[in-house]
Formats: C-alpha cells, sequence, structure tokens
C-alpha cells in the first residue's frame, strides 16, 4: 500500500477544533515521567515480542490498528506530545479504542522482527525506515500484503513526523481509522474538509 507522509509544516497551522485543545479546566490525564531509559512510556502502550507481523494480525484480531511511535531521550516534541496530547483523555479513549500503540526507541537495542521477517535492533530498524526525527508516528493497515513480505516502511499507511498540535494529531488518528486517505490522499486538504463539518455541525472551532 503506497505511503503517504507530510512533513512538520502542518504542525504549525494555526487552528485547532475545541475536542483537541487544552484548557486550563479540562480535566487533564496525569503526566507520564520519563523511565531509566529517558522515554515517557504510556502504561496502555502495547508490551509485545515485538514481531511486527504478528502484532499488526492481533490488533487487526481486536478491529484495531497498529501504530509505532519512534522516540528517544531527551527529545523536547516527546516530552510536549505526552505533557499536552496524551493528557487529554478523549484523544487518549480514541487511541486505545482503535489501535494497539508500539513504543520503539530511536537508538534502542531490543530486538524486533520487521513485517518481512528480518531481525534487526530498535535503531537499525529506525535506519530501514528512514526514521530520522522523534516522535515519529507510523500507521499500519490491519491486513498486510499476503503475497510478497513487504518491509514495514513499505506497508505503512500514514506517517506523522514532528509534534503536532492536538486537533492535528487527534485526527491523525481519525484519517487512518476512517480511511480518509482513501478519498483524499492529502492530508491537508482532507482536514480541513473535516474542520469544515464540524463548524457546520455547530461545534466549536478554536485558535490554539
Amino acid at each position: 500500500m503506497k505511503r503517504l507522509s507530510i512533513g512538520l509544516l502542518i504542525a504549525l497551522l494555526g487552528v485547532a477544533l475545541g475536542p483537541g485543545a487544552v484548557r486550563a479546566d479540562d480535566h487533564l490525564l496525569p503526566y507520564i515521567e520519563s523511565d531509566e531509559n529517558g522515554l515517557h512510556t504510556q502504561p496502555w502502550f502495547a508490551n509485545t515480542f515485538l514481531d511486527l507481523r504478528e502484532d499488526v494480525a492481533t490488533a487487526a484480531a481486536e478491529g484495531r490498528n497498529l501504530v509505532i511511535i519512534w522516540e528517544q531521550r531527551g527529545c523536547p516534541y516527546c516530552r510536549e506530545m505526552h505533557r499536552v496530547n496524551l493528557r487529554i483523555p478523549e484523544i487518549v479513549d480514541y487511541i486505545k479504542a482503535n489501535f494497539d500503540v508500539i513504543q520503539l526507541n530511536l537508538w534502542g537495542d531490543l530486538e524486533v522482527v520487521d513485517t518481512d521477517g528480518e531481525v534487526l535492533t530498535e535503531k537499525q530498524l529506525a535506519r530501514k525506515y528512514r526514521v530520522q526525527f522523534t516522535p515519529t508516528l507510523q500507521f499500519f493497515p490491519m491486513v498486510l500484503n499476503e503475497t510478497a513480505a513487504k518491509a514495514g516502511d513499505d506497508e505503512e499507511i500514514w506517517r506523522l513526523m514532528g509534534y503536532w498540535k492536538p486537533f492535528h494529531f487527534h485526527n491523525s488518528f481519525v484519517y487512518v481509522r476512517e480511511k480518509g486517505y482513501e478519498t483524499e490522499p492529502n492530508f491537508q486538504r482532507w482536514l480541513q474538509a473535516r474542520a469544515d463539518k464540524l463548524r457546520a455541525e455547530g461545534k466549536e472551532v478554536e485558535i490554539w
């Protein structure tokens, strides 16, 4: 399946809708401090044997997509993602209901079995996937190519790079879940159409 990717530029757009905005009166989830590896690991992240083809199948059996979140020690944008986006209950609830999330370390040494069967360390896999920024999120389809085993970066359907504001971040997951890429491969246009639809429904639009 063709990979869709977009740079950090979209993250800098100034539009955010109410569900994604952080306000002082919001009931936020606890902030997760970094662990001994310098990563902020959410308690609901999946703990697997890191066989990615198996992980995709396990998620699909429960009606969910697999997502890999790449992070690294000392990453301020990773910290911001956990400090802001992953403390918003609506975002977290949506992710947990529709996705299995695996966290990988850009410089880590854990062994991972790629979707093509190759066994690599986390840092080797990051190089193979051309992951250069953190956080980077890779979204996978529920069904992988069965006729020819492909590497994970050829299987992925969407890639989010860098820190994105809550509305953009949240709707990246909606984009994958609702297969928005099938009708609109340009995420920015899809996102604008979604914002217009929510406004038309009388939902609040805020500048973040």
